[in-house]
């Protein structure tokens, strides 16, 4: 497998992360029974295993490793923060309001996470 085949994996799987994501926090401010069935409870472990394989891969691949590439560092950072976020909103916010504050945060690291990404510069913000 060719190192752009590995990137193009990693970018799928990082859309569908997202994507996930994005339908479980809206299905969670309205309180869907849908965030119950199996699937929805299955599939973001799988693709976000798959998403983590392809990221190890690459950065084996390419030899740039979180503290040494800057950029990599601020993804790896911000993924943490998204992970936490996104926990309390879909699972461990007491409040409606804390979840969608948590839901809105953890979509912002996401965004931060694929700008990063694309301008490999982790100020992006700035």
């Amino acid at each position: 497998m060719s190192y752009y085949a590995l990137k193009h994996i990693h970018m799928t799987f990082a859309v569908l992360s997202g994507a996930l994501f994005l339908v479980r926090g809206l299905w969670m401010l309205a309180e869907s029974k849908r965030l119950e069935q199996r699937w929805v409870r299955i599939a973001p472990h799988v693709i976000d295993t798959l998403l983590l394989g392809s990221a190890i891969g690459l950065a084996v691949w390419s030899s740039q490793y979180p503290g040494q590439a800057p950029w990599l560092t601020a993804k790896l950072v911000a993924l943490v923060a998204y992970i936490g976020l996104g926990t309390v909103a879909l699972k461990r916010g007491r409040t409606r309001q804390v979840r969608a504050l948590a839901f809105v945060g953890a979509l912002a690291c996401f965004a931060y996470i694929l700008a990063v990404a694309v301008t490999k510069n982790p100020l992006i913000a700035a």
